[in-house]
């Protein structure tokens, strides 16, 4: 995965999430989307000699609940 940049976390309520998972249909933000804003991640990633697959999202909590 790439390094977290400054700029996803530069004001309050921004917030990145990883999410570790057995398998890619496990993996999915659309618990988190449901919440709050979210940019999508278009693909899961897997590191070599390790078990499951990694997802990150940027959050935007500042949004209310239906928005």
């Amino acid at each position: 995965m790439r390094q977290i940049n400054d700029a996803h976390v530069a004001e309050p309520g921004l917030a990145v999430v990883e999410v570790a998972a057995a398998d890619d249909q496990t993996a999915s933000q659309e618990v988190l989307a449901t919440r709050w804003v979210t940019a999508t991640a278009d693909r899961t990633t897997r590191v070599p000699g390790e078990p499951g697959v990694r997802l990150r999202c940027y959050l935007d909590l500042r949004q209310e609940l239906g928005t």
